[in-house]
């Protein structure tokens, strides 16, 4: 098809209220919607009405009974959903860096970070280096301010450096890592093989990316996807080829289904005690109307051992609403 130009004029809200009436969407309250679009915009809220497009969805008319309360209550949940997955993230990244620091500074000393004799790619991880320097460069942090008035050396020892570096920049370390031990070691610690190792690093990179930048989470098929681990040391999935439960191809690992099951598998491994499970049951349980299809969990996903409800859930009669949310019989 060849490319047009984009001629569509803006709207004001009354109008795309008018517009979205016209559709088909249930307007339940005027003054609201007009109060959403206008705080939120038409556009970041079409994300959460596009289920309840009728086919083919490039008509734009929705399914007899849509409403836009329903529309509004699911980026309600993706709100939440992407705060609990936030919190997490960040309990994986911290233990992530520090056991980094520790092995790499014990195995090559204080300034590992800067040698480039153990990464592969010395344009990759000069490339690296020099954002690392910039975030020291401008860093206002006390113990940085304390470093620089105390000591000659250009750069700090890893410990102290690694506190300021994103994430992103981490992973790039550790995907440049030259040595076989150095990267199988830290994998290892997490039950995962190198190779599985750097692409879940990339994963959290991109997924935290998402939630930060207030993205939609929920049903989204993911552009950066985390390898599927052939021999995991801990639980993980039994069965990790999953099928679209609406076209019955397999989605793999694409999906918020997987991210969510490899959160939980690193969660295990950090803090065996969590509650991401039970964040994640009582977010589902406040929000009825999600169809975790959409989210890419299979038909049997319940039976899967490290998504098993009984280990997380002591309250019954909590547990058997939970059963009821999903419809699943005991």
């Amino acid at each position: 098809m060849p490319r047009v130009p984009y001629i569509k004029p803006a709207l004001s809200y009354a109008d795309q209220l008018q517009q979205l009436k016209d559709r088909g969407l249930i307007i339940e309250s005027e003054a609201k919607a007009l109060h959403l679009l206008e705080n939120i915009s038409y556009y970041r809220l079409s994300g959460y009405w596009h289920p309840m497009l009728a086919q083919p969805k490039t008509t734009h008319n929705f399914k007899p009974g849509s409403t836009f309360n329903n529309a509004f209550k699911l980026y309600c949940f993706d709100r939440e959903l992407r705060k609990v997955i936030l919190g997490e993230l960040e309990k994986i990244e911290v233990a992530i860096r520090a056991k980094m620091i520790y092995e790499l500074s014990h195995r090559h000393g204080s300034f590992w970070y800067t040698l480039p004799g153990i990464f592969t790619n010395a344009n990759n991880h000069a490339k690296t280096l020099l954002k690392i320097t910039d975030e020291f460069t401008r860093s206002d942090e006390k113990f940085i301010l304390d470093f620089k008035q105390k000591y000659l050396d250009p750069m700090p020892p890893s410990w102290m450096m690694l506190e300021l570096t994103s994430f992103g920049s981490l992973s790039m370390l550790y995907k440049n890592l030259s040595g076989t031990h150095d990267r199988r070691d830290l994998a290892h610690y997490f039950g995962l093989d190198d190779t599985t190792f750097e692409s879940w690093l990339h994963s959290i990179v991109y997924v935290r990316n998402v939630c930060a930048h207030h993205s939609r989470l929920w049903s989204r098929v993911m552009r950066i996807t985390p390898a599927i681990p052939a021999n995991p040391r801990y639980t993980f999935l039994n069965h990790t080829i999953i099928y679209d439960p609406t076209t019955g191809r397999p989605t793999n690992n694409n999906r918020t289904y997987f991210l969510l099951s490899m959160l939980i598998y690193w969660l295990n491994i950090i803090n065996p005690k969590h509650t991401f499970k039970n964040k994640l049951f009582r977010l589902l349980k406040s929000y009825p109307m999600v169809d975790v299809r959409a989210m890419g969990f299979p038909s049997n996903w319940e039976t899967e051992p490290i998504w098993n409800w009984q280990k997380v859930i002591d309250d019954e009669k909590w547990f058997n609403r939970i059963l009821k949310t999903f419809g699943i019989k005991k």
